[in-house]
């Protein structure tokens, strides 16, 4: 029988992880497995990508889970803390939209 060796499904590059050959970033695929989507889901969001390596993707997150979750945090904070044009020119939006996130935020909690 010969020798079967593991595929990987999760390459870090360009100071980010992404689904392996593609410019499909693990965010994307995780963000949508923790809101609850099957991997049948994301395949349908993402068509260019199989679902062995949503499968794969999901396998790297749950092994991996603290680690992710903390580097999607600190992206989450980097992009908070950059400047929001929409803040000068559309106040009203801008506002409109921090209320959606904050009530997002609750519900997930």
């Amino acid at each position: 029988m010969p020798v079967v060796t593991a595929k990987s499904y999760v390459e870090y590059r360009n100071e980010a992880y992404w689904v392996e050959g593609t410019r499909i970033s693990l965010d994307s695929v995780v963000y949508a497995f923790r809101d609850g989507l099957a991997p049948e889901s994301i395949v349908q969001s993402f068509p260019l990508l199989t679902l062995e390596q949503v499968y794969g993707v999901i396998t790297f997150y749950l092994a991996n889970r603290d680690q992710v979750d903390a580097y999607l945090a600190a992206g989450q904070a980097a992009f908070d803390a950059m400047p929001q044009p929409l803040q000068a020119s559309d106040p009203g939006l801008y506002n409109k939209l921090l209320a959606a996130k904050a009530l997002q935020q609750q519900v997930d909690a």
